[in-house]
């Protein structure tokens, strides 16, 4: 068996010894995103998760170098698609990934969310997305072969062997060897919360560079991510995305794909310690990668804290034109997550009427709503109002 067969070629998948800026970063990372989860009342919270998911989808459909529009996203999830079909199936790319990523922040705030790097839940994500296509989507063209993809499949058959620019990943047969030690070395379960941390950075290289399924392992590589980081408790439910962060990188788009390359590095001489790749490449990803997990999360950090976002919102019904009670009530919305009904009218000084006419309104709009009817009324944030309420949030 040659080395690039045997599943050790991975290593090393973790650093012995943690650098001064990694132990420095982790302690970063969990200090914002606790103040992240903190900043906003649950329930608003729950509502900008909804937004953070589609930005989410958006940037992880730019890296595959497919550009749906927010607002085509948004569409689709209203059962709205366009006639043209190659935009149609953007929308449902964008609609399976939201699916699956909402049910990843689903268990975890339910508390059901098992380790994302043990068992099956890494083929589980697979199915998830691909069982949210058409048939016809499952059908690709890749290096001049025609492949059908079996949702949650890994790679078994010669003929799903690739290529990835100039990387070789092993062999389809041994695929399942390789993600076998993948998870033997990645499992989160065992480790403290820096170690996980960690984890999330370096696996999501390592899970690229065994590239274990014929399609779709950088949407998986990013939804693991998420999940990871939702485990290792620096996900904030959910209001922060590693997605927007992979395709802006630091100093510009072109970041991750050279990082990436960066770490495929093999082994440089003895200086770099034992190992068939090289252990500084892979320090040096994990830092890169938890620097954009840092950014990303000071920068949703600064959107929602509530000071700049009430003052946003008061900006936002200025934009729309209308009156000061509208903002007051959106206001005490924000403070309290969600407003009964019946208390309009005694927040916003409206006679009955009225207030039952502007929260109409409110509602018809978008900016507020509610699980039924009659129930209590808390913030929405369609993606119209994006440009406003979250400037920067998409290009």
């Amino acid at each position: 068996m040659t080395l690039i067969e045997v599943p050790a070629r991975i290593d090393p998948c973790m650093p012995s010894a943690l650098e001064p800026e990694v132990v420095d970063l982790i302690a970063s990372l969990s200090s914002a995103a606790g103040l992240l989860d903190s900043s906003l009342h649950p329930v608003t919270a729950g509502s900008l998760a909804d937004l953070v998911r589609v930005m989410n989808c958006y940037y992880s459909n730019l890296i595959e170098g497919h550009k749906t529009r927010p607002r085509d996203i948004e569409s689709a999830l209203h059962d709205n698609f366009l006639h043209q079909e190659e935009k149609r199936n953007l929308q449902r790319e964008a609609i399976a990934h939201i699916t699956v990523q909402k049910r990843i922040d689903s268990m975890h705030a339910e508390g059901m969310l098992q380790d994302p790097v043990s068992g099956t839940f890494i083929q589980w994500l697979h199915k998830q997305f691909y069982l949210n296509l058409p048939e016809s989507m499952c059908q690709i063209k890749k290096q001049g072969r025609s492949l059908t993809i079996v949702p949650g499949e890994y790679r078994n058959r010669a003929e799903q062997d690739v290529s990835v620019g100039l990387h070789q990943p092993p062999s389809s047969i041994h695929v399942n060897d390789f993600m076998a030690y993948f998870m033997e070395r990645y499992t989160l379960a065992s480790m403290g919360k820096g170690m996980r941390i960690v984890a999330m950075a370096a696996a999501h290289h390592r899970f690229n560079y065994i590239h274990p399924f014929p399609d779709g392992n950088g949407r998986v590589s990013r939804l693991l991510s998420h999940a990871m980081g939702l485990y290792a408790g620096i996900g904030a439910h959910g209001l922060w995305s590693i997605s927007r962060g992979l395709a802006r990188g630091l100093e510009g788009p072109g970041d991750y794909m050279r990082m990436m390359e960066r770490a495929d590095m093999a082994r440089q001489g003895d200086l770099d310690l034992r190992g068939n790749l090289s252990l500084r490449a892979l320090n040096d990803f994990i830092i890169w990668f938890l620097k954009v997990s840092l950014d990303q999360i000071t920068f949703m950090q600064s959107l929602f804290a509530f000071d700049s976002l009430s003052s946003r919102l008061r900006m936002y019904c200025l934009r729309e034109e209308w009156d000061r009670e509208a903002f007051t009530l959106l206001e005490a919305v924000l403070v309290r997550g969600e407003i009964p009904r019946g208390e309009v009218a005694r927040i916003t000084s409206k006679k009955e009427r009225s207030a039952r006419i502007m929260l109409s309104g409110l509602i018809q709009h978008g900016i507020l709503g509610s699980s039924t009817p009659k129930s209590p009324v808390s913030l929405r944030f369609p993606v119209s109002a994006a440009e406003t309420l979250f400037p920067n949030l998409f290009p």
